[in-house]
């Protein structure tokens, strides 16, 4: 047997469809901002064929340095899945143990849970300069970086007391996978969804115990507690399906997870995922777009916006269906931005020795952001929200929070009646 039909027997990914044509590394955030990444080719596909003859081929130091931001993979003309590569790579090879810092930012659940109970005290705590100085120099979180602000309450109990029994009076059902920003950090994304689809005829359930995606636990080391919590949310998703409901997001980070990284890092069955989850602005376009709902939106509307394509949104390709979506609205003028990275890249852009390039990643687009002197900025990923309301001063709003505020109630209501 050839030495290239033996590496296509034990590697994935479709290594050998690399034509070393480099465009990925044209394309990479992280190399066009620093030279000690080798870039996605070289720690990709060219640095497998090395590891696959010999693991200590593996170097940590710098394949640690990829955002998995996926715009190598989306730029490739060969379908290689270089990220996925360099992913598998460092789940299969690293010996490196995580940290207090790794532990605590991939455990969205468990610090979310804890910090929502005393959210007050978290909030005005993690803002202290002296704080943020003590994890700078102990634990490694950049001390820069400002943190997302806890709920005084999560969006599950929101749900319980004020919308669960209000559900069950349609006849049309969807069910939320809602994930952690939601639900600890900002519940009334997931109140503006249900304003939404309520109006347009459709109730909102909960899925039964979901679990955090699983992105952050794959970042930092934690792939066996990814798959955990990756098994449970199949689970959910396939009782939703049983009960006759699809499932919808408003994360296009949760989503892309489920729907291609629990098969292709975690190795799950998820063609649950695959055939019935979407995300929400995709779910409710095409609605309106097969006319089986209509929107009516508010004459007193008048905003400007400017959307920014999130990396995950860049790789599923389903930018055009939050666009279309805002696009519906009378009263918004909307900019759509160059797609590029915004380099927060999830957790990475709050470890220390990332945050540099983290922030050179994304300053072409603060800049541009600040120029054009928008109202808001409309993206579908929380951690890009972060970044740039840090980084560019201006809100970000979730393209399902626009519609919320920009829709008429009442008179989608009566237009939907008439269905």
């Amino acid at each position: 047997m050839s030495e290239n039909m033996q590496l296509c027997n034990v590697s994935t990914n479709e290594l050998e469809q690399c034509l070393k044509c480099s465009i990925c590394t044209v394309y990479c955030p992280v190399s066009a901002v620093t030279t000690a990444y080798p870039g996605p080719k070289h720690a990709g596909p060219d640095g497998e064929r090395y590891r696959l003859k010999d693991p200590k081929f593996f170097d940590e130091k710098a394949l640690k340095l990829c955002l998995n931001c996926k715009r190598c993979e989306v730029a490739c003309p060969h379908g290689v899945k270089i990220g996925d590569i360099i992913q598998s790579a460092r789940i299969k090879y690293t010996k490196h143990c995580p940290g207090l810092r790794d532990f605590t930012l991939a455990n969205t659940d468990l610090v979310g849970g804890i910090a929502t109970k005393m959210s007050p005290i978290v909030n005005y705590t993690l803002g202290m300069k002296p704080v943020k100085s003590l994890m700078h120099a102990t634990i490694g979180v950049d001390k820069h970086r400002e943190f997302p602000k806890y709920s005084a309450a999560t969006f599950e109990s929101w749900y319980k007391k004020n919308a669960k029994e209000n559900q069950m009076r349609f006849s049309k059902n969807i069910s939320y996978f809602h994930g952690c920003y939601v639900n600890y950090n900002f519940p009334k994304l997931g109140m503006d969804l249900i304003k939404i689809m309520n109006a347009i005829g459709y109730g909102v359930h909960l899925l039964d115990k979901e679990k955090c995606c699983g992105v952050a636990l794959i970042a930092n080391g934690m792939p066996k507690k990814a798959a955990r919590n990756g098994e449970r949310n199949i689970a959910a998703m396939q009782k939703s399906v049983v009960n006759g409901r699809q499932i919808i997001t408003t994360s296009s980070t949760c989503t892309f997870t489920m729907r291609d990284e629990y098969e292709h890092l975690l190795h799950l069955d998820n063609r649950v995922a695959k055939d019935n989850l979407s995300l929400a602005t995709r779910y409710i376009y095409r609605l309106v777009e097969s006319g089986e709902v209509k929107l009516a939106f508010r004459s007193d509307y008048k905003k400007t916006a400017a959307y920014h394509t999130a990396c995950h949104m860049e790789k599923l390709g389903w930018a055009v269906y939050s666009v279309g979506l805002l696009k519906m609205i009378p009263g918004l003028k909307l900019e759509i931005l160059d797609s590029q990275c915004c380099g927060i890249g999830g957790t990475y852009g709050f470890k220390k020795e990332n945050y540099p390039i983290s922030q050179a990643i994304g300053a072409p687009l603060f800049k541009c952001i600040k120029e054009l002197g928008v109202d808001f900025v409309s993206t579908d990923c929380e951690t890009c929200k972060w970044q740039i309301e840090m980084s560019a001063g201006v809100e970000v709003l979730n393209p399902i929070s626009i519609l919320a505020d920009a829709l008429d109630v009442e008179a989608t209501i009566e237009l939907n009646k008439k269905q």
